[in-house]
């Protein structure tokens, strides 16, 4: 199934000189939504995956349904102050700024095997930063996945792991 059609191009969003990969079009086709998800995860279905950690906002749509089918649990990764209990903290840059995004500080366990997903891969700044917090609770990074990579911004040189993008622009 080619999922390209699915994926809506917004020039100047969320600023001038920016086109947005909109995947909506996509989750609203039940079709291409599963053979989506289906895509991303097909490298990782023997990986034993434990957890499926990934990054607010679209990424929890991806995730969550990637846990589901890989029967693995689900851990967010949302930005600083949206999560209610004690947190880890990690600043990141983005393609047009910067934040910082939080995981619970106990949601990983020491040698789980997580499998982090996102809808797209711009610079990787997210990515790199939502790895260090998979790191530093000592889980194992099985892989990162992503819907959409844009690959003229290099942010697959940032992340040390198996990465496997279903689109690329």
């Amino acid at each position: 199934m080619d999922l390209i059609p699915f994926i809506r191009n917004i020039p100047g969003f969320p600023k001038p000189g920016i086109i947005f990969r909109d995947i909506t079009p996509m989750l609203a086709n039940a079709e291409a939504f599963d053979y989506a998800i289906d895509k991303m995860i097909e490298p990782f279905v023997h990986a034993k995956i434990q957890k499926v950690v990934a990054i607010e906002a679209r990424g929890f749509i991806l995730g969550t349904v990637a846990a589901n089918k890989l029967k693995a649990g689900f851990v967010p990764i949302r930005k600083k102050g949206k999560l209610p209990f004690k947190t880890d903290l990690e600043s990141c840059s983005l393609e047009y700024g910067s934040a910082s995004i939080e995981i619970h500080a106990d949601a990983l366990k020491e040698d789980e095997r997580v499998l982090l997903i996102d809808d797209v891969l711009a610079t990787g700044g997210t990515m790199a930063a939502a790895c260090r917090l998979a790191e530093r609770q000592k889980a194992t990074i099985a892989g990162i996945a992503f819907l959409c990579e844009l690959d003229f911004l290099g942010g697959r040189k940032l992340l040390q792991n198996t990465i496997h993008s279903v689109l690329h622009f």
